[in-house]
């Protein structure tokens, strides 16, 4: 699919993320909705109402200049005001009410979309900005809900087919490939719903390096832990060690031992035997950098990583994606939460990028060693909260999208973000190699 710009494209992804959340939110009672599963999750409730509240204050405020539906939600609702753990103790509307409230919002910011010009000299307005950004606000918190079912307890509500199997020839791939050294583009300028801290494109030059073919898998991950890798300090930057030590990290979240001492793991409510060859996931940073630590290798750093989905040597250009510049479809990538778990190593061979390098895109949120930080260049838009605040040393940058994230959210610049310590999110990984002289072309 060509990129456009056209309102139709933006009203498709509009609807398409209203019809997962209330499918994420329908199908648990009253009770599920409005407890709180972890203090790292919100209630679902207040997602629900939260996704309506940002439609208000940017659709039917910001874009069309109305008074809006209901600008006393704004201060409960308001993510920097309140803590996840402390907004059960909010005055939230009701799980009935929200419903009312965001279908209230989206009724009008409808019936306003068709006021709002594609042609723009206002950066909001401009190519339909305002709303390719709220499609993917929705979606992100579509996301964040789907990671509280995962923490949920309780009867399995979530049902989706299986992923596609590996490819015929996932078996003959190499293990890595030679990412060759010199400037590609990073970032992007024209990327029309691309986030501020996706901009702007420029050059970086990155030396020869390898990099995984596929993400870590299962398999060799319980070699890890089989080897003593949670015992063994070595492995450990000092505060990832100190971590382990005070959470008692033994294995990903989710995973428990059997009877026979194998690996089991809770998927959505469902517990079943840890698949090999399926991409690691619910691992924090300090997990993946101690396993690619102990393999003798390193996490990519956030250039390396988007220079082997982007970089295209035979065009000398930067791609949209690993496979080019088209959409991605089901032949590409697990996206879209069309699968509730990875697929195996291997999958998706349409989604290769130029160096033969599989599944960038979907399955997991790959950690990288980069800390989250502005582009050169850099400019807040269209609120500092955005990005801005979040910039500096505490959190480690994420890329390529997991099972959970739909295609309007996820492209081959998008940036993720998190804390080191963070289990919950659909996080694996892959590694990386220097390259050696005489190994570099």
């Amino acid at each position: 699919m060509a990129l456009t710009t056209d309102l139709d494209r933006a009203l498709t992804a509009l609807d398409t993320a209203r019809l997962r959340t209330l499918a994420l939110t329908d199908c648990v009672d009253e009770g599920e909705l409005t407890a709180q599963h972890s203090p790292l999750m919100s209630p679902l409730v207040w997602d629900l109402a939260h996704i309506g509240n940002q439609e208000d204050i940017w659709l039917v405020r910001a874009a069309a200049g109305r008074p809006g539906v209901r600008p006393d939600l704004d201060g409960i609702y308001d993510a920097f005001q309140h803590t996840r753990s402390s907004r059960t103790e909010l005055p939230l509307l009701r799980p009935d009410q929200a419903r009312r409230y965001i279908a209230q919002v989206r009724d009008q910011a409808l019936h306003l979309l068709g006021d709002v010009p594609a042609e723009s000299e206002d950066p909001l307005l401009a190519d339909r900005f305002v709303l390719g950004m709220i499609a993917q606000h929705e979606q992100q918190h579509d996301e964040t809900m789907l990671a509280t079912h995962q923490l949920r307890r309780g009867a399995v509500a979530l049902t989706a087919a299986e992923p596609p199997p590996a490819a015929a020839d996932a078996l003959r791939l190499p293990r890595e490939a030679l990412i060759p050294g010199g400037p590609f583009t990073m970032g992007t300028s024209t990327d029309p719903w691309a986030l501020d801290n996706e901009r702007p494109a420029h050059q970086v030059d990155v030396p020869a390096f390898y990099l995984d073919t596929a993400p870590v898998v299962n398999a060799d991950y319980e070699a890890f832990i089989a080897d003593g890798g949670y015992e063994d300090p070595r492995w450990w930057t000092e505060t990832g060690w100190a971590h382990r030590c005070h959470a008692g990290l033994e294995a990903p979240l989710f995973w428990t031992r059997d009877v026979s001492g194998g690996w089991l793991r809770r998927r959505f409510g469902a517990v079943e035997p840890v698949p090999p060859n399926e991409p690691v996931v619910h691992v924090s940073w300090y997990e993946a950098d101690a396993y690619a630590r102990w393999a003798g290798r390193r996490l990519p750093t956030e250039a390396e990583w988007e220079k082997a989905a982007r970089h295209d040597p035979s065009a000398g250009r930067s791609r949209r994606y690993p496979w080019g510049d088209a959409d991605p479809g089901p032949e590409h990538a697990n996206l879209g939460q069309r699968h509730l778990r990875p697929a195996p190593a291997g999958a998706y061979p349409e989604g290769r990028s130029a160096h033969g390098v599989g599944q960038l895109i979907g399955d997991v949120w790959e950690w990288t060693s980069s800390d989250f930080q502005p582009y050169p260049g850099f400019v807040a838009f269209p609120y500092k909260e955005y990005s801005e605040v979040f910039f500096g040393t505490d959190y480690k940058v994420l890329r390529g999208g997991a099972f959970g994230v739909d295609p309007v959210a996820c492209r081959g610049t998008f940036r993720n973000w998190d804390f080191p310590i963070r289990r919950q999110i659909f996080s694996g990984f892959r590694t990386a190699r220097d390259a050696h002289p005489g190994e570099a072309v």
